[in-house]
């Protein structure tokens, strides 16, 4: 197919006139306006730790609309402009709750979902939640679920949850959505957006269902049964079913219990020809990787797509939203890749990648010429476009973020972390733009949360690590970024190398992380501090016991200083369960009631032995780190004669600082506290 793009002169990195209506709307309902900082000026602290102008943007299937999510009135709100009058309208005036997440059902319809962003609970753990629907002019609101508050208002004993599916093909009023309405454990139905009404699709539960698989009709033909409970996962057998209808009869195809769950395979969906699957396995691979699989013949057959060092479950598979085909992949690597194997999408996205050059394009495709083109990079945060395939041509819509450009992001760099025992892990770091070789810059190490999630992802701001070492690099500091054993999506070896060590093998990788930056050239070695929230803030604790000789200085932010008081209090988020109790034994090395592995590395237990400067921030709200954590170990400095420097306590905070003004407080403070200690800019030669 032959594209020939008319528009490559008017590329240009600002709102068009298209969402000029859009622009007044937002300001009009309290949206905050941003500009960004001139040439030369590093941007303020407030343009990288604020919530982006836009996310989320989609094109309706028929082309007509599009919509966003961006904040009104302290909120985030559900937008959508009309792309043949140019006008747009605000379809929720949410002032409590934000809107998380939202779905079209048709191009009439949208469904969404809601949250606290600045919660002191966590997004989802407030009482937000539910499922609502809205028509694309603001008219036809309906619930369909309550949220968390409203179902204990009216006496519910515990959440009853209700997730989008998708859309019944052929409908724009009714969706099919999973919930555990009826049990605890989630069931399949259809509902009408206009009555409310649900149709339960699965009466006849097989057994403890812990996941359904949709086919491409989104008929729940395939589930994946426990043997029993909220036991740990060394104890669960998982065995898979399929049915060949909805009415159908269900047969085993596999069966898995820990070990051979390792080695076995995951099912993903259903192949293009809806009778075998597409399914997630290591076998006879470094990562995991997606194969087809043959139902009758119970074998895995042709890859689908792999990677040789990233877990493909870090790719997404791509689908053409009207016809529900497979059209592609993307997966996020060392930077994210995107690929189209449907020759149409294939041809159209080469046409767009040689116009926004430099940065990764994905398309959105509508049942009309129009595609919705995303053009995003490490310094370029995501924006979006209009394609007409028909007129050829492109048009500018939004930006996610008016107060950053390139001239405020630096390259977001790939390197292999080398650890002393003979891993290799991918990671990032960041330079400063205006550094040059040879020059001996303070750099901090950063070390994500988890400790078993992939934080951080390659992209503008794509994560809390990302706005750290992107807000640190503008103030002349290089930040390394390294992942760590029992990072996942990175190959079981790399996983697995984590249970038992934390504390040990763990901060040793943290260790060779600041190694490696100095061995590079650009780190200072008098001059590397070490930062993290969460398991990252119990690795900058223990740093500051066991790697003094390394790291100057340390931020620490919710904290874990005792394991077993954390695993064994009833102030967290899941002290109910057993599987996430046994899950962070096996982490710990601890076996039944010997503590012994965990007293080992805990912090408040050798508080004596710290020996840097310490910035410890929490939320008094937290339940995943309770406060007694963070008091623990400020109380055992003070008993050693070492105090904190700053201790900074949020009432209004949980696991992570929401509120705006506290994330800039937090922001400023960290800016202030390594300025004192390990300075910005380059050393003296």
């Amino acid at each position: 197919m032959n594209i020939t793009i008319r528009a490559r002169a008017r590329r240009v990195w600002m709102m068009a006139c298209v969402l000029q209506a859009a622009m007044g709307l937002t300001a009009a309902l309290g949206g905050a306006a941003s500009v960004a900082a001139p040439a030369g000026e590093p941007a303020p602290v407030a343009a990288y730790v604020s919530p982006p102008d836009f996310t989320q943007v989609t094109i309706s299937p028929d082309g007509r609309y599009l919509a966003a999510l961006s904040p009104l009135k302290g909120k985030r709100n559900l937008m959508v402009l009309d792309l043949a009058t140019n006008k747009a309208r605000a379809v929720t005036a949410m002032s409590v709750y934000d809107v998380v997440s939202y779905n079209w059902v048709g191009s009439e319809f949208l469904v969404f979902t809601l949250g606290t962003l600045d919660s002191p609970t966590g997004v989802f753990l407030g009482d937000g939640g539910g499922l609502f629907a809205v028509r694309a002019d603001g008219s036809g609101y309906r619930k369909l679920n309550g949220t968390v508050a409203e179902q204990a208002s009216e006496g519910q004993i515990g959440y009853r949850d209700l997730t989008y599916y998708g859309t019944v093909p052929g409908s724009s009023t009714q969706i099919i959505a999973g919930g555990a309405q009826r049990t605890w454990r989630e069931d399949i139905y259809r509902v009408d957006l206009i009555s409310g009404r649900r149709e339960l699709l699965t009466m006849d539960k097989p057994g403890h269902v812990a996941r359904w698989v949709l086919d491409r009709d989104l008929v729940p033909r395939l589930a994946v049964v426990h043997d029993k409970e909220d036991v740990s996962e060394r104890e669960l057998v998982t065995s898979v079913l399929i049915r060949d209808s909805l009415d159908g009869p269900w047969r085993e195809i596999a069966r898995f219990d820990f070990e051979q769950r390792k080695r076995g395979w995951t099912p993903v969906g259903f192949a293009p020809d809806k009778r075998n699957l597409i399914v997630r396995s290591s076998a006879g691979r470094r990562t995991p990787a997606y194969f087809f699989f043959d139902v009758e013949t119970k074998q895995v057959g042709e890859m689908l797509v792999g990677h040789p060092r990233f877990d493909v479950s870090e790719a997404r598979l791509l689908r053409d939203p009207n016809s529900r085909e497979l059209v592609g992949v993307s997966i996020n690597a060392d930077q994210l890749q995107v690929s189209y194997f449907d020759p149409d999408y294939a041809a159209l996205h080469k046409a767009m990648q040689g116009v926004f050059k430099d940065q990764v394009v994905t398309l959105q495709r509508s049942s009309t010429s129009r595609v919705l083109v995303t053009a995003q990079s490490d310094r370029h945060p995501a924006s979006y476009h209009l394609y007409d395939e028909q007129e050829k041509t492109l048009k500018p819509l939004l930006k996610s973020r008016r107060a950053l450009d390139e001239r405020h992001l630096v390259a977001m760099r790939a390197f292999l972390l080398k650890t002393r025992d003979g891993l290799e892990i991918p990671s990032f770091y960041f330079l400063p733009q205006n550094y040059q070789p040879g020059q001996k810059l303070p750099t901090v190490v950063h070390v994500h949360g988890g400790p078993h999630v992939r934080a951080d992802v390659w992209g503008a701001l794509s994560g809390y690590g990302v706005i750290e070492a992107q807000l640190l690099a503008s103030r002349g500091y290089a930040v390394v970024l390294p992942n760590f054993r029992v990072t996942p999506g990175l190959g079981g070896r790399i996983f697995d190398a984590g249970f038992g060590e934390i504390g040990r093998k763990m901060s040793d990788d943290h260790e060779d992380a600041a190694r490696w930056a100095i061995e590079q050239g650009f780190a200072d070695a008098g001059r590397i501090c070490i930062s993290g929230a969460s398991y990252g803030g119990y690795a900058t604790l223990w740093a500051s016991i066991r790697s003094a000789d390394t790291f100057k200085c340390g931020i620490a932010g919710l904290v874990v200083s005792d394991m077993q008081r954390q695993l064994l209090s009833t102030q967290t988020d899941f002290h109910r369960s057993k599987s996430a109790v046994e899950f962070w034994k096996r982490m710990l090395g601890v076996k039944g009631d010997e503590w012994a592995p965990a007293h080992e590395v805990s912090p408040a237990r050798h508080a004596e032995r710290s020996a840097i400067p310490l910035f410890i921030y929490a939320g008094a709200a937290d339940r995943r780190t309770p406060l007694e954590q963070t008091d623990l170990m400020v109380s055992a400095l003070k008993k050693a004669g070492k105090a904190p420097e700053i201790l900074m306590i949020k009432a209004d905070e949980g696991h992570g600082f929401g509120l705006l003004e506290n994330e800039i407080e937090l922001a400023e403070t960290m800016l202030k506290f390594l300025d004192k200690h390990i300075g910005r800019g380059p050393s003296k030669p």
